[in-house]
């Protein structure tokens, strides 16, 4: 067989090639200063994986200019300091090349000891105007403009000074002959995410907690051309200290420089295009040989397959077809396979506009699944994190079974989560096809975990001692999340299966809703949908347990659970406590029936040394126990529950509250007046009924 052959003396050719490339590169760089350590990637902090332009940690300084030099505490974020100003790296993109920065000096800190404006060389961290929008922050002034809102003005006590007078603008600061006569003592201008800005501009952040957001940057090498000429000559980017130059480094020695001598750079002009094209060639030859080889097996097993599937899936195909027709005639739990217009769709790689991956690319981007990426463990599936080739960071699920109910519910998610775009609902970049050896889903990467994980999971005890998951973060998970649901109810979409293990969390604490798989889409004019009931114990609601009936009030009790997690940091089930506590939403209703609110409480969040703190979390137990009402129609509706907790969040009801509120429970409506009337039958409704068991109005 001529392939072998070829190969082998091409093999041949390259390694004397190399050999004499070698030798060449040697002759004209007789440097032989040892640099070791620049191989790979390393860690720092708590970000990995990384690697050129940065150094740090066990990552010598010769590895990296020293403008991207890190400080690597353990296990929290690392630090980069730019003109002698430390910034907390949050994030960082190597294939966008990209970093999210927060100042260390501000960090959660609105009143700091030095006041110095974020100043950055745009050639090498570039700002990136698009994403970013100005902050800027007034201290110790003389008055403060008519035109600052009270939620912009702060105090702030520096040094035993009174900066009470002290306020922020976020945009460009307007030209106005007020803001001429007004004295400040000091200011700060930084750079802020534009989100960020967004959600300190409607109060949904503090300023003290929008700080620890950050901003964005485009970094640039500043030797960026001649590091490119280093890796083309398969040597290491490397930055010599004592000369301040940049230096190319193979087998952790100088290898030649980024600009090369004539005799080294003819040598090289020469070697290097003939090693390339021989690589190439083989490359070519090898891939026909493996591709013709490949094709005629899957060939063979598609066939066998696609027999087998054929009659079980088409006849489904009209019934169940995913389109705008369907919904007004809607008869099954979920849409299940495509029509034969769709399916030539598929053959261009897309399932509803998601990207079909090949199982090959999913095994390569996640190392076989190797048991170290695992990220989680549910009832349908195992995920696992995983890279791609194009640098995109995954989480890849991978279906549990290959069977009928499987395909649907796999289907189902596709076909859902295609047709959303929210930004609390994680994103699906793509799937294998449904005839693939296995079923998997590929997400957007959320790299902070589950609420679950945070509340009393893995990461709890670390969350204790450094205090992160602090009560104003845990109301703006309860928010966001409400936000997503609130999109799915108004998509006609219900969730069916919301729990804490399904709330994500990115690096910034910000939610991303995952796991549609029992998700259903509800049909237009209906009053509920029939299906047997779905869904995590202690989440699902008693009402769709004995009706078989769904609703999105299904979806309000379930998060009711979620606010009482938040609140307590105890589990929905758990068998250790006393029998009548097992379950989260019974031991909540029995502790505010009985005024014992503090004993459900979590401690560690200022329940008992925060006033305000104790008004908030009062209110949102309130709010809580209406979501958890037996009957439907007492709950109110998921918009109704954001903006009671918009409300809250904002401290528009603290005013009128009392500390401690007085809670009874009137024919199972939730009161602190007792001279107030019972609502009435249809309060808290919408267009969709909420009641006692009802004919069935919808089949699933």
């Amino acid at each position: 067989m001529p392939t072998p052959s070829l190969f082998s003396t091409t093999t041949t050719t390259l390694l004397l090639l190399l050999r004499f490339c070698n030798l060449s590169v040697s002759l004209t760089e007789p440097d032989f200063s040892p640099f070791p350590g620049c191989e790979g990637t390393f860690s720092c902090g708590n970000i990995h994986n990384l690697t050129y332009p940065f150094t740090g940690g066990d990552r010598p300084d010769h590895c990296g200019p020293p403008e991207f030099r890190l400080t690597c505490p353990v296990d929290i974020y690392p630090e980069l300091t730019i003109e002698s100003v430390p910034y907390r790296v949050l994030e960082a993109n190597l294939t966008g090349k990209t970093l999210v920065l927060a100042r260390s000096d501000l960090w959660n800190n609105t009143c700091p000891s030095t006041f110095v404006n974020s100043t950055l060389d745009s050639t090498i961290f570039d700002t990136n105007g698009g994403q970013n929008v100005d902050l800027t922050i007034f201290f110790g002034c003389s008055s403060s403009p008519m035109f600052i809102q009270p939620q912009n003005r702060f105090y702030c006590d520096v040094g035993g000074v009174d900066l009470t007078d002290s306020y922020f603008l976020i945009g460009e600061v307007p030209i106005d002959p007020i803001l001429k006569m007004i004295h400040c003592t000091n200011g700060v201008s930084i750079p802020l995410l534009r989100t960020v800005g967004a959600d300190l501009n409607r109060s949904l952040l503090t300023l003290a907690e929008a700080l620890t957001r950050g901003f964005e940057v485009i970094y640039s090498d500043p030797y960026g051309d001649r590091c490119s000429e280093c890796s083309r000559s398969d040597g290491e980017c490397g930055f010599d200290v004592a000369t301040s130059q940049p230096i190319c480094i193979c087998n952790s020695r100088i290898c030649s420089p980024p600009v090369s001598s004539k005799k080294g750079s003819l040598t090289l002009t020469i070697i290097l295009p003939t090693i390339g094209a021989i690589l190439v060639g083989v490359a070519i030859g090898w891939g026909i040989f493996v591709c013709k080889r490949r094709r005629k097996r899957r060939a063979a097993k598609e066939v066998a397959t696609t027999q087998t599937e054929s009659k079980a899936i088409l006849t489904t195909v009209s019934s169940n077809r995913f389109n705008s027709d369907a919904r007004s005639n809607f008869n099954s739990s979920v849409p299940s396979y495509p029509s034969s217009k769709t399916t030539k769709e598929f053959g261009k790689c897309s399932y509803f506009g998601a990207q079909v991956f090949t199982y090959e690319e999913l095994e390569v981007a996640t190392d076989n699944f190797d048991d170290s990426r695992e990220l989680g463990d549910g009832g349908c599936g195992t995920v696992y994190h995983g890279k791609l080739l194009d640098g995109r960071e995954v989480a890849v699920k991978r279906l549990y079974e290959h069977n009928y109910k499987r395909v649907e519910q796999f289907m189902n998610e596709v076909a859902i989560l295609t047709r959303l775009d929210h930004e609390n609902l994680v994103k699906l970049y793509g799937c294998t096809s449904k005839r693939s050896r296995e079923l998997l889903l590929v997400y957007e990467y959320i790299p902070n975990g589950t609420v679950a994980d945070h509340l009393h999971g893995k990461l709890a005890n670390s969350n204790s001692t450094s205090g992160l998951f602090t009560w104003s973060v845990r109301l703006n998970i309860a928010i966001e999340t409400a936000k997503a649901l609130a999109y799915l109810h108004e998509s006609d979409i219900i969730h069916r299966d919301v729990k804490t293990n399904n709330i994500l969390l990115d690096k910034r604490f910000q939610v991303k809703v995952a796991d549609f798989g029992l998700s259903r889409l509800f049909p237009n004019n209906a009053t509920h949908v029939s299906t047997a009931p779905q869904g995590t114990p202690g989440y699902v609601d008693p009402e769709y347990y004995q009706c078989y009936q769904l609703t999105d009030k299904s979806d309000v009790y379930s998060f009711g659970v979620v606010l009482i997690e938040l609140i307590s940091s105890l589990q929905a089930v758990d068998t250790s406590r006393d029998r009548s506590d097992i379950n989260l939403s019974a031991m909540a209703i029995n502790k505010i029936q009985s005024h014992m609110l503090d004993e459900l409480i979590d401690k560690s969040i200022g329940f008992e040394t925060n006033g305000l703190v104790r008004r908030m979390i009062t209110l949102v137990a309130e709010l809580a126990f209406r979501c958890l009402q037996q009957a439907s129609g007492m709950r109110p509706t998921m918009k109704e529950v954001l903006g009671i907790l918009r409300v809250i969040q904002n401290d528009e009801l603290n005013a009128q509250k009392p500390e401690v509120l007085d809670i009874m429970v009137y024919d199972g409506t939730l009161f602190k007046d007792h001279n107030t009337e019972p609502p009435s039958p249809d309060y808290g409704t919408t267009n969709k009924l909420y009641g006692s068991c009802m004919p069935n109005s919808s089949d699933g």
